[in-house]
């Protein structure tokens, strides 16, 4: 029996399986139970083959990287494929791509602990991280895309004795301040989150070093009704700080492209286009990494199907949204009468680089439609593949967002075909070894799932049983 219909009551009277919500986690455990199964990830046991592999295979991806950074700093932005008019390409592909993973994070921690839906405590920590991990990578681009990275610091507005300020009117400045601000109070908010789970793993330690180590990140949490009212108070608080980050630092993003004239770009609707692909990718990447993690660590009791059904539910509402963003690009352009902007339609439609947005509209529209059925949304294998396919349609949307409305401009004596070179695809790639690094590392040495919110949770559900 699979575990959708496991978790199905049957019918007394006909005894036939009727659809039921799944649990949030699964009956029969107690405070020790959960609490030794997530601990024993970091303290008990043995480090699997496959976190191994997978770990190796990341950081030599992440050497790459480095490696490709490191000849950039030597020969300058010329190993890249950019050129003009393509003067924005992978870099900011990369860019937008990896701020819009970012976003789920803050969404499921934030806005879902605001709302009081307790299906966010299984998902959150490992969601939180995945936010922090996005935006490093992300954070990268832009200042490896400037040419000179070593003056990375004339962006911020310091006081300096040659009375220079940034041009405020530039979105690169917006982008360091929006990426700064989310960036800082998400690992406030991540960090606050581990301050009990640090104290339960101090005590459980086996080793002086850890037990150090853990000691220090607990912060001195000793579980008293004074530090958990503190606690509560300060988590709710910095959840209310995180909120807006979720629609404000990615229609920044979207700023970015709506405040010039490129056709393709200068829209209205860019900002909230924007955001709602960003969660749409965001809680993407989530279940493409939250599916193989529960499965490698037996964590189907505390990450059921309730948890992945609600983010399939989550990414069918973003990816319609996303559906009708795409029918009003085309409506606008046609409606404004604009021949730039009609022509921008028919060359994403019909130009060199038709595939790509074919591409797009297959993946992000076509395959979460699948998800309208109940019996996909509980499939998980189905859930996984969906995840991925809308991972790559969504690099894809940033692909033709930047590259096909720059390649073909204004002047058509200044066109110009854009092929990505070897270094292009190294840091794309490289990044991603980036990003997986830093995620082995926090599986292995942080609890994956928040143990304290785990415990809160079966206590509301022996009450209720």
């Amino acid at each position: 029996m699979t575990e959708a219909a496991h978790n199905q009551p049957v019918s007394a009277e006909s005894g036939t399986l009727r659809p039921a919500e799944p649990p949030i986690i699964q009956p029969g455990h107690t405070y020790a139970s959960v609490t030794d199964q997530i601990s024993a990830i970091v303290l008990s046991q043995k480090t699997p083959r496959g976190w191994i592999v997978g770990f190796a295979v990341s950081f030599s991806l992440l050497m790459a990287f480095l490696y490709a950074t490191g000849y950039l700093f030597a020969k300058g932005v010329g190993i890249w494929g950019t050129t003009i008019p393509v003067g924005w390409a992978f870099p900011i592909v990369n860019f937008v791509w990896w701020i819009g993973i970012g976003h789920a994070g803050t969404l499921i921690s934030a806005v879902l602990l605001l709302l009081h839906q307790e299906w966010r405590t299984s998902i959150n920590r490992f969601a939180e991280a995945m936010t922090l991990f996005a935006v490093s990578c992300a954070g990268l681009f832009p200042l490896l895309h400037l040419g000179r990275p070593w003056v990375f610091h004339w962006l911020l507005p310091y006081p300096n004795t040659m009375d220079l300020w940034p041009n405020f009117r530039s979105p690169l400045v917006w982008d360091v301040f929006a990426v700064l601000t989310y960036f800082t109070v998400s690992i406030l908010f991540w960090y606050a989150g581990l301050i009990p789970d640090m104290a339960t793993l101090r005590d459980r330690a086996k080793g002086r070093l850890a037990r150090i180590v853990y000691g220090m990140m607990s912060l001195g949490w000793r579980g008293s009704a004074a530090h958990w009212n503190r606690y509560e108070m300060a988590y709710l608080l910095l959840g209310g700080l995180a909120t807006p980050l979720v629609v404000s630092v990615h229609s920044i993003v979207g700023m970015d492209f709506a405040s010039a004239i490129v056709p393709g770009w200068h829209t209205t609707f860019s900002p909230p286009f924007f955001v709602a692909g960003a969660i749409f990718s965001g809680f993407a990447m989530v279940m493409t990494l939250m599916i193989p993690l529960r499965w490698a660590y037996r964590l189907q009791d505390f990450v059921t199907m309730r948890h992945l059904e609600n983010m399939a539910k989550v990414i069918l509402a973003t990816g319609s949204m996303m559906a009708y963003g795409y029918v009003m690009e085309v409506f606008f352009a046609y409606y404004s009468g604009n021949k730039y902007e009609r022509y921008m339609t028919i060359n994403r439609a019909l130009g060199p680089y038709a595939w790509s947005y074919w591409a797009l509209l297959a993946c992000n529209i076509v395959a979460p439609q699948l998800l309208w059925f109940q019996s996909l949304r509980r499939s998980v294998p189905v859930l996984f593949a969906i995840s991925l396919i809308v991972n790559v349609g969504m690099w894809l949307e940033r692909f033709v967002i930047v590259i096909i409305s720059l390649h073909r401009d204004f002047l058509p004596s200044s066109w110009r075909m854009y092929y990505p070179t070897v270094w292009d695809i190294t840091h794309l790639v490289g990044s991603i070894g980036l990003f997986f690094t830093l995620l082995f590392l926090f599986i292995r040495l942080l609890p994956v799932i928040s143990i304290f919110e785990l415990r809160e949770l079966v206590h509301k559900t022996q009450e209720e049983a």
